[in-house]
């Protein structure tokens, strides 16, 4: 796939900056995005690329944002990343229909292996 286009909503702007440095040098383009507010005001549904989505956020969290883009019918894949120790949030992600699930503080290599992997793994298409 051509596009390599990875967004990034988490409401802590140093893990916004350091995802997008790392993600950057892997050569995919980044847009950050304090709230999921802002995410979808700025991203239409249209647009293609993978989601880094943190669940425990002001505002519209994480779950209420996955919701809503399903409901729109949206097939863009979603990545979810925590700081909370909960046993059951990776099954409750994934069962929402996440691609992967990360707990913070998560190797960078593990991100960018999944992303890459996201991007292959339908030949680009996301349907799923």
């Amino acid at each position: 796939m051509g596009n390599k286009q990875v967004y990034i909503v988490d409401d802590d702007e140093s893990i916004c900056r350091a995802l997008k440095l790392l993600l950057m040098s892997f050569g995919f383009v980044v847009d950050t995005f304090l709230s999921s507010e802002s995410f979808f005001s700025a991203v239409p549904n249209s647009a293609q690329g993978c989601l880094i989505l943190d669940i425990h956020m002001p505002g519209l969290s994480g779950w209420e944002a996955i919701q809503r883009m399903i409901k729109s019918g949206s097939q863009r894949p979603v990545i979810v990343i925590t700081a909370y120790k909960n046993g059951g949030l990776r099954e409750q992600a994934l069962k929402l229909g996440a691609v992967g699930f990360l707990q913070k503080p998560f190797n960078g290599r593990e991100l960018v292996d999944l992303i890459k992997f996201v991007f292959k793994k339908e030949g680009g298409s996301f349907a799923k």
